[in-house]
């Protein structure tokens, strides 16, 4: 049988950009896996022997999924699929949208997310919609800063990048998990919105805004990080030719 070739390779080579750039990847992407995964284990412990609620965080959580799969399917091939003031806020940094165009997005996404709510609330027959403001308010800016972090840059990997290839519905799939894992992971806690959108139209239905500013502030610092990071080190100054091979064309 033939024996594979090992490769020790030399320490020079831990020194070349394409190397520390790829241990840079290793690195977040264990962020991405070891965050909402024990995260998920020490909420889901606490619900346990306290409310009992883990059942209902996990409905949740998968209903989210669900959703932002079939949102970002829909419209990522005519707008990007955004679905979320964040993430096109991440990609305005990365300079894959124009201000103009954002500010366009933006008012779509929050008159969106109002209509949908006040329908719902019409169609079950005035079942009430409430905000949920966070019990500790910094400790929540730093969740949405890293779950709304790793939602962009997952966007910025599956569906920004022109080396990404032909993703496909991989894309849609992906973003639409790595919402799930982060409610499920911190949605019992600080609402896990990552989705000022969402939080606006809860906020403008119960007019409580007690902490609104938390998921503005959070969401968009954590997606102008991702974004700074993915688009700096990973793709770098690509031609308008690339800029064009995806979805978010310069105007």
């Amino acid at each position: 049988m033939p024996i594979s070739r090992i490769s020790i390779g030399n320490l020079g080579e831990g020194a070349k950009p394409d190397a520390l750039k790829a241990a840079l990847a290793e690195f977040i992407s264990t962020i991405f896996f070891v965050f909402p995964a024990e995260g998920l284990v020490l909420v889901l412990t606490k619900m346990i022997t306290t409310s009992g609620q883990a059942p209902v965080m996990i409905t949740i959580a998968v209903s989210h999924a669900f959703a932002l799969f079939a949102a970002v399917s829909v419209g990522i091939n005519i707008s990007g699929g955004h679905v979320n003031p964040a993430v096109t806020f991440g990609a305005f940094v990365g300079g894959h949208i124009t201000f103009v165009r954002s500010i366009l997005y933006w008012i779509a996404q929050l008159l969106g997310s109002v209509v949908a709510i006040y329908l719902l609330k019409f169609a079950t027959n005035g079942l009430e919609v409430s905000a949920h403001p966070p019990q500790f308010p910094w400790n929540a800016v730093l969740y949405e800063i890293i779950m709304s972090f790793i939602l962009v840059y997952t966007y910025y990997a599956t569906a920004f990048d022109p080396k990404r290839g032909n993703m496909g519905i991989i894309a849609p799939i992906a973003i639409g998990l790595i919402c799930g894992a982060n409610l499920l992971s911190g949605g019992s806690l600080f609402g896990a919105a990552m989705n000022p959108a969402m939080s606006f139209c809860q906020a403008v239905i119960s007019w409580t805004w007690t902490y609104h500013w938390v998921y503005w502030l959070g969401n968009f610092v954590g997606a102008a990080i991702a974004a700074l990071i993915y688009q700096t080190l990973f793709i770098g100054q690509n031609t308008d030719e690339e800029l064009l091979t995806t979805n978010y064309l310069r105007i």
